[in-house]
């Protein structure tokens, strides 16, 4: 029982749970801030402002309980992140946003697909792409003429819809 107390106490507190428990905090700070400096009227003020300070409290509550449990130093050990799969999925996601407005929902929300699917071990981009882009063709087909939402079109969109 000695040495389990005197590792627990020489244990640094979890770097990774500090920079948790900051961004918590700076996010509960942002949205307080924003919900007292917003110009509304009295009617805002009484109901919809009270959901945002709700919020703000609880993220900060969970902030400083984050920090409390970092020097704690009890979370679980941790696997070593392998740096491949994650750009694989924020290169996918980058494309996408720079994609949509020039090639389409459809075209880049696949290539987000495939990318997404890369990152998770499908190695066959040749099976990825084209699924995705089919997958995604339904979603706009769904949002953009089922629910009349605004998607970007590209050609996939323009062929069979003439829009």
């Amino acid at each position: 029982m000695t040495q389990q107390s005197s590792t627990s106490k020489t244990r640094r507190p979890d770097r990774a749970a500090l920079g948790i428990a900051a961004f918590l905090a700076v996010l509960a700070i942002i949205i307080g801030y924003s919900t007292a400096t917003t110009h509304g009227g009295s009617v805002t003020r009484i109901g919809p402002a009270v959901f945002p300070y709700a919020i703000s409290i609880v993220l900060f509550i969970l902030a400083i309980w984050t920090v409390f449990e970092a020097f704690r130093g009890e979370f679980p050990e941790r696997e070593a992140q392998a740096p491949g799969p994650v750009l694989w999925i924020v290169g996918g996601l980058a494309a996408q946003m720079l994609l949509l407005n020039v090639v389409g929902f459809s075209i880049a929300t696949g290539l987000l697909f495939a990318a997404t699917a890369r990152g998770f071990g499908k190695t066959k981009l040749w099976i990825t792409i084209p699924a995705g882009i089919v997958l995604s063709f339904v979603v706009w087909v769904l949002f953009a003429k089922g629910l009349q939402l605004s998607l970007p079109a590209g050609p996939p969109e323009h062929f069979f819809f003439g829009s």
